[in-house]
C-alpha cells in the first residue's frame, strides 16, 4: 500500500482474511485497497465486518464514512454525465480521487469530461498517466483519441480508437467515436470537393450533413460553420452567411477566418457598423497591412452611410453611367415636381418639393465627374456644403436641363393617361 500497488496489497490482504475470517487488520486494509481503487460497495462491506468485531473502532467508522461519501459522488457523477453536465462530474471526481487516488475507473472519467470540455491537454495528461502503468488500457486509448478527435486530428484519433477496440472490441464509445470521426472526415472532405469544383449548392448540402453528425466536436464543426458560410455567400445567401459565421465564432473566438468572412457579408449587405466592429476584431488579434486595409475601407464605408445616399435618390445603382444618371433624373424631377403636384394638400406639396430639392442635389453631385468622384471616394462629407445642398437651386436645374421656363412641356391634369400629362413642346 505504501508502494501504491494496491491491486498486490488488495490480493495480500484478501488471502490474510482468508486464513483467518477474525483478523480485523486484514478486513481494515482490504476495506482501504478497495476504497483506494474506487470499489466503494466492497470497502463499505469490509469496514463493516470490522465493526462487527468490535463497534469501537474509530478507524473503521471513518473509513466507512468515507466510503459513504465515495459511492455518493460516484452517484452524482453518473448523474451528471447522463445530464451532460460535464463540469460537474469532474468536479465529482476530482473529490472521488482523493478517496480513491487508484481509481483509473475514475480518471478515465475525469480525462472524458475534460475532453468533453475542450480542456484537452488536461485531458491527454491523465489518459497518458495511465497508459504509462498500462499501455493495453482501452480506456485511456479511447480518451486519447477522443482528444485528438475534437482537436480535429481526425487521422491520429482514428489510429486510436482503432488500437482501442483491438484491446476491447466491446468499447461502444470507441466503435461510435471511429463511426463519426470517418463520416465527418470523409462528408467534410466531399464538401471541400465540391466546393473546389464551383458545385456551391452541393457544397452547402454536404457541410449541413457534416455538422449533424456530432455537435459535440467544437473545432470541426466551427470549420464546418465558415465553410457552409463561404457556400452560402457564394449562393448571395448572405444572412445565412451571417448566422453560420455567429455559430463558428459561438464554438472558437479566435477563428479569425469566420470573422472575415462575416465581415464581407456585412459590407455586401450594407450593416457598415458590424463590419467594422469585426475587421476592429480581426486587426487587434493581427495587425496586418491587409486587415488594416479592410478596416479602413469599412470605416469609410460606415462613414459616406450615414450622409444622404444621392444614388437611392435618384434610383439607380453606383454603378449607373452617365446617361442612366439623366434617364433617372429626368423620371425623378417630373414626378416629384411641384407644379404636378400642385392641387395636392400642403402636406403632400411640401414632402414633394423636399423630394424634388433632393433629385436635384443628387443630379448636381453624380452628373460632374470631379463632384461625383469626391462623392464616391468619401472626401470631405461634413466639411463640403454641396453635398448637403448646399445653395443649389433645384428649378435652376431643372430649366437647364430641359430647357425653357417649365422645361418645354406644360402639365394637363384633365389627361385621361392619369391625373398628370406631360406635354412636351
Amino acid at each position: 500500500m505504501m508502494l501504491y500497488r494496491f491491486r498486490e496489497a488488495l490480493e495480500d490482504s484478501q488471502q490474510a482474511v482468508r486464513l483467518d475470517d477474525r483478523f480485523m487488520k486484514g478486513h481494515l486494509r482490504e476495506g482501504k485497497c478497495h476504497l483506494s481503487l474506487g470499489n466503494g460497495m466492497a470497502a463499505s462491506r469490509c469496514f463493516q465486518k470490522v465493526l462487527e468485531l468490535d463497534r469501537s473502532n474509530r478507524e473503521a467508522q471513518q473509513e466507512k464514512k468515507n466510503a459513504a461519501v465515495l459511492l455518493e459522488y460516484e452517484r452524482m457523477a453518473d448523474f451528471a454525465f447522463d445530464k451532460r453536465d460535464f463540469r460537474k462530474v469532474v468536479f465529482c471526481m476530482d473529490r472521488a480521487l482523493a478517496l480513491a487516488p487508484a481509481c483509473h475507473r475514475f480518471k478515465i472519467l475525469k480525462a472524458e469530461c475534460l475532453a468533453l470540455l475542450g480542456r484537452y491537454p488536461e485531458a491527454q495528461s491523465v489518459a497518458s498517466d495511465i497508459l504509462r502503468m498500462d499501455s493495453t488500457n482501452a480506456d485511456a486509448l479511447y480518451v486519447r483519441g477522443l482528444c485528438l478527435y475534437y482537436e480535429d486530428c481526425i487521422d491520429k484519433a482514428v489510429q486510436f480508437f482503432v488500437q482501442a477496440l483491438k484491446m476491447a472490441p466491446d468499447h461502444e464509445k470507441a466503435r461510435l467515436a471511429c463511426r463519426n470521426a470517418k463520416a465527418l472526415k470523409a462528408k467534410k472532405e466531399e464538401g471541400n470537393k465540391a466546393f473546389k469544383n464551383n458545385n456551391y449548392k452541393f457544397a452547402y448540402l454536404l457541410y449541413t450533413e457534416a455538422l449533424a453528425i456530432d455537435p459535440n466536436n467544437i473545432k470541426t464543426n466551427s470549420k464546418l460553420y465558415c465553410n457552409r458560410a463561404t457556400a452560402g455567400a457564394k449562393l448571395k445567401k448572405l444572412n445565412e452567411a451571417i448566422e453560420d459565421c455567429t455559430s463558428a465564432i459561438k464554438l472558437d473566438e479566435s477563428y479569425i477566418k469566420a470573422y472575415l468572412r462575416r465581415a464581407q457579408c456585412y459590407m455586401d449587405t450594407e450593416q457598415y457598423e458590424e463590419a467594422v466592429r469585426d475587421y476592429e476584431k480581426v486587426y487587434q488579434t493581427e495587425k496586418t497591412s491587409e486587415h488594416k486595409q479592410l478596416l479602413k475601407t469599412a470605416q469609410l464605408e460606415l462613414k459616406k452611410s450615414k450622409r444622404k445616399d444621392y444614388y437611392k435618390v435618384l434610383g439607380v445603382g453606383k454603378n449607373a453611367t452617365e446617361d442612366e444618371i439623366k434617364k433617372a433624373y429626368r423620371k425623378r424631377a417630373l414626378m416629384h415636381h411641384p407644379d404636378r403636384h400642385s392641387a395636392a394638400t400642403p402636406e403632400v406639396q411640401k414632402e414633394e418639393e423636399k423630394k424634388f430639392k433632393e433629385v436635384g442635389e443628387a443630379f448636381t453631385i453624380l452628373s460632374d465627374p470631379k463632384k461625383k468622384t469626391r462623392y464616391d471616394s468619401g472626401h470631405d462629407l461634413e466639411d463640403d456644403g454641396g453635398f448637403d445642398g448646399g445653395d443649389i437651386d433645384a428649378n435652376n436645374i431643372f430649366r437647364a436641363f430641359f430647357g425653357g421656363h417649365n422645361g418645354g412641356f406644360s402639365f394637363d391634369s384633365n389627361s385621361d393617361s392619369g391625373p398628370f400629362f406631360f406635354q412636351f413642346g
